[in-house]
């Protein structure tokens, strides 16, 4: 298969599916973790969990950089933003983030603060070049996919003596992630895990191989479409049948085992990893996340404005917490389309599109109710 549709081809899904069923073993039941909003966002918007056996179980990880950033880190930015005057920067769905005092970057905007949103790290610099009088400060999220970009920023910055740019680092770590969710969601019984794609392409799958060594959970990498999906759900199924627990990649045709090694170095020449941090749902993470190596401390925002980070518990009718470790369903919280919808969100999985409760909004809860 060569393009798009080639994957998303219905009389090809049907046929996988009954391949799949057909490999099912009675009795048993198979929980599957994928990790990735962009998985968890297709596979309610193509409806894969209606093709398959009842005994096959997917479970919604926390692999949307949105949903895991905890309400102490949207906080910084707002203070950034009004209380230093920052032009705070950062990509638009962070921007509905429920934070503090019924605040979010969009009301802190509302407000008076310099809040904009932007398409890439560029524009951040652009217009810090434009405004040498402001700081300009780049509040940078997501997993390793969206960390290069930020270490091309910043080198650029050096570069230029761009004085008055900096960036509030929040980009986390897929496989520290991982080791949490089967350390701390005790309660959560995995099977293996769909592995994420885009991350992939960067970091390869090497850095997978300790979750079947040390675990005995099998990873299948998968691509974005409907049948990357589920032929990775198939190959995992062969796996847990045969007792085996590796790593394989269905997405062969952009994942490699050494990954990027130029987006690699450019990463490993700006940052080094933080003692810990704090992820909504999985508590403080140590070696999880990334920081600004010292020779670039002068374009770190934490040290530059000395904001510090303060933790903030979540609404306590909210269950993102739950969710983002596998331990509960989008439809069994208990404001889940009632007070908290896409367009009011109480909670950060209902704000991006690759969050589990915005994706079961959207596309699955009407079969849920049927």
């Amino acid at each position: 298969m060569k393009y798009i549709d080639d994957f998303r081809d219905g009389a090809l899904a049907r046929g996988l599916a009954s391949a799949i069923a057909a490999e099912v073993q009675p009795g048993r039941e198979y929980r599957l973790m994928e990790f990735c909003g962009g998985h968890t966002h297709a596979i309610s918007r193509y409806g894969i969990a209606d093709l398959l056996p009842p005994s096959i179980r997917l479970i919604h990880g926390p692999g949307c950089p949105v949903c895991v950033l905890p309400i102490g880190r949207i906080d910084q930015a707002i203070r950034l933003a009004l209380d230093r005057g920052a032009i705070l920067c950062t990509y638009a769905d962070t921007l509905r983030v429920p934070a503090s005092g019924k605040l979010t970057l969009q009301k802190a905007k509302a407000q008076g603060a310099d809040v904009r949103m932007i398409y890439s790290t560029a524009d951040a610099l652009a217009i810090a070049r434009a405004q040498p009088g402001r700081e300009v400060v780049f509040l940078a999220i997501g997993f390793e996919t969206t960390t290069p970009p930020t270490a091309v920023a910043v080198i650029q910055a050096a570069a230029e003596g761009l004085k008055n740019f900096s960036v509030l680092c929040n980009h986390v770590l897929t496989p520290a992630a991982m080791h949490a969710i089967l350390n701390v969601a005790q309660g959560v019984r995995l099977d293996g895990f769909i592995g994420p794609a885009h991350v992939s392409t960067v970091i390869g799958s090497a850095p997978y191989e300790p979750f079947p060594r040390d675990y005995g959970k099998p990873v299948v990498i998968a691509g974005f479409e409907p049948l990357d999906v589920m032929r990775a759900i198939q190959m995992l199924i062969r796996q847990i049948n045969e007792g085996r627990a590796e790593v394989e990649n269905e997405f062969t045709r952009a994942v490699t085992r050494a990954g990027n090694r130029k987006a690699q170095v450019l990463v490993e020449r700006v940052f080094e990893l933080r003692d810990a941090f704090e992820w909504r749902g999985l508590g403080t993470v140590p070696h999880s996340a990334l920081r600004l190596r010292d020779e670039y401390a002068r374009f770190d925002a934490e040290r530059k404005f000395a904001v510090s980070y303060v933790a903030v518990p979540d609404h306590k009718a909210c269950e993102c917490a739950a969710i983002l470790r596998g331990e509960k369903r989008p439809e069994e919280c208990k404001i889940f389309a009632t007070a908290c919808t896409p367009e009011t969100p109480i909670g950060s999985c209902m704000v991006s599109s690759e969050g589990a409760c915005a994706a079961h909004y959207s596309y699955g809860r009407f079969r849920s109710a049927a």
